[in-house]
């Protein structure tokens, strides 16, 4: 059961949260009072926190998720609603197809995880109207419950239940389901992440890719139609991370689930997704693969947020050519300007080409040995730097000149 997502003219405001519906009596007495926890039949969103007791009571705060009929696409569309000053996310669209996993990417505080949030339903929109399976769930109408909306959630923290073996943590989202079914489902994804032979293991017991693959299919045991991941590999080491993004990519993959990922490591993002979006001050400036992200950039923000490059000023010539400090450059160029305006043209380090027989010589200024190769930053003529990745075996020190040349096709160029 998955489903096509778009998001057309979403905007959210500062103080929009839904919040938690608590519950203090229908808690399952296996469980510790602190546990955050679904309530019967499905569980898709949960978490696990800790709170003080208070007077000797505990509290616990329910999250629950149920299952609804699968229709053809999750949509979220402008309403006409008043947008007030304070808006954090701005006039949003994007689609994701079945199946596919997107992600959204941007700065600390570009408002990223409040548009996660408010497709979990934890916030809700300003303008536009929010529908899944076809019926309106926010904006025009009473915003629906996160539990009736059939999103399961991987939170930051994981929020696995430290208390409930990994078979029991899988398991805890089916409430409801004959114990048959819940057999068939949780043995048929430990299968699929290759963790049958720790069912009986707690989560203190696993390896920290052990515990993602667990949170994850724990929300992927009631079958929902679309899976949000807040950041969850921020806390491991940053080799660990890409492994983790290609693991979950091939386990979402296979069982078909559409999923939208929220971070700001880039390598994480293109690991993962088919489709990413950048977000800067609460506005998404390009929904694209990460491919056109890195080569055809629309602006000066995503050229600049992703990867690595410089920026070197110059002047369109025509339809092919620009003037430039290290001359005049043919190519096919992004967009058009007239003769004579000042551009800024995107150079990325792969596009600098070590070459000890070029004429076009730099001085090296930094370096930043990177086992496979070095990154080298180059004073040119005129001022200029560039950035230069030649491999590894091309050792400059510091001080030293390198002939280089350009190898550029695509001229991605801004207007000054």
């Amino acid at each position: 059961m998955t489903a096509r997502l778009e998001i057309d003219h979403v905007s959210v405001a500062l103080g929009t949260a839904t919040g938690f519906r608590r519950t203090r009596s229908n808690v399952a007495p296996t469980l510790p009072a602190s546990t955050v926890m679904f309530d019967s039949p499905v569980t898709n969103l949960a978490a696990t926190y800790s709170e003080p007791h208070k007077s000797g009571q505990s509290t616990t705060e329910a999250i629950s998720a149920t299952q609804t009929t699968s229709h053809p696409a999750h949509s979220i569309e402008q309403n006409g609603q008043q947008i007030p000053n304070n808006i954090i996310i701005q006039d949003v669209s994007f689609s994701i197809e079945t199946g596919a996993i997107g992600c959204l990417l941007g700065p600390s505080g570009c408002g990223k995880t409040t548009l996660l949030r408010t497709i979990a339903g934890f916030e809700n929109p300003v303008a536009g109207d929010i529908r899944i399976n076809g019926n309106t769930i926010a904006g025009s109408c009473s915003p629906l419950p996160p539990e009736k909306r059939n999103v399961g959630m991987v939170f930051q923290d994981l929020a696995l239940f430290p208390h409930l073996t990994v078979y029991k943590n899988v398991a805890f989202g089916m409430q409801g389901h004959s114990r048959r079914a819940v057999n068939e489902r949780v043995e048929q994804l430990l299968d699929l992440v290759n963790m049958q032979k720790f069912a009986e293991s707690y989560p203190h017991q696993l390896s920290g890719g052990q515990q993602q693959r667990v949170a994850l299919i724990r929300a992927m045991a009631p079958r929902p139609e679309l899976i949000l991941l807040d950041e969850p590999f921020s806390s491991q080491d940053t080799e660990l991370r890409v492994q983790l993004a290609h693991e979950v990519r091939d386990i979402l993959k296979k069982d078909g689930i559409t999923a939208i990922l929220v971070t700001h490591d880039q390598n994480e993002a293109f690991a993962i997704a088919d489709q990413i979006g950048v977000l800067c001050d609460g506005e998404l400036r390009q929904w694209d693969t990460a491919y056109n992200l890195y080569h055809r950039p629309v602006d000066r923000f995503v050229a600049d947020f992703i990867g690595e490059g410089v920026f070197v000023c110059g002047n369109s010539i025509n339809e092919q050519w620009i003037q430039t400090e290290l001359g005049q450059i043919q190519g096919e160029v992004s967009q058009q300007f007239t003769p004579g305006t000042e551009i800024e043209l995107l150079v990325r380090p792969d596009d600098v080409i070590h070459d000890d027989n070029s004429t076009s010589v730099g001085t090296v200024i930094a370096r930043d040995f990177r086992g496979a190769g070095h990154l080298y930053t180059l004073l040119m003529p005129g001022s200029t730097r560039l950035l230069c990745l030649a491999p590894s075996h091309h050792d400059h020190q510091i001080g030293e000149k390198i002939g280089v040349r350009l190898a550029l096709d695509h001229l991605v160029v801004f207007k000054r």
